[in-house]
């Protein structure tokens, strides 16, 4: 290698161009740079780290998508809310009994119930039309009310 740098420095000063050390410098640099040849990988090499890649970034973007379609169908909170809201009203004498509302896939129902000579109000909501594989989801909510005089 020494042997053709200094092949390479005696062809420039041969060709009388008169070089600083910055410039010599900056040529042996390039020099070098067009010497050293960088290992090519196999079509193959290649063809397997494209496959690796794909593989692991559809397996990455459909586990998100069942993690997010699954956050979205899960999602009760707004049947919470609306029960919460049915249950305040109630509570608050604004509403008659029995009730019965239908909100989005759910029926809900209020309804006067006795438990041991207790009275006691059942509100009840139901998913009305829950996927083939699964049952509907059921949340019931008993309630104590004793009605002011």
């Amino acid at each position: 290698m020494a042997i053709l740098l200094n092949c390479f420095i005696k062809r420039i000063s041969l060709l009388a161009i008169s070089l600083s050390d910055m410039e010599k410098r900056l040529l042996l640099f390039v020099y070098r740079l067009k010497s050293v040849k960088p290992k090519a990988s196999t079509l193959i090499e290649t063809l397997v780290a494209s496959v690796i890649i794909i593989t692991i970034f559809t397996i990455t973007s459909l586990t998100l998508n069942n993690i997010f379609s699954s956050t979205v169908k899960n999602n009760t909170d707004r049947i919470y809310n609306r029960i919460n809201t049915i249950e305040y009203l109630f509570l608050n004498d604004k509403m008659v009994i029995p009730y019965q509302e239908r909100f989005e896939n759910w029926e809900i129902q209020l309804l006067k119930t006795t438990d041991n000579k207790h009275t006691l109000f059942l509100l009840e909501a139901k998913q009305s039309n829950p996927s083939a594989k699964k049952k509907g989801k059921h949340i019931i909510r008993k309630i104590n009310y004793v009605p002011s005089p």
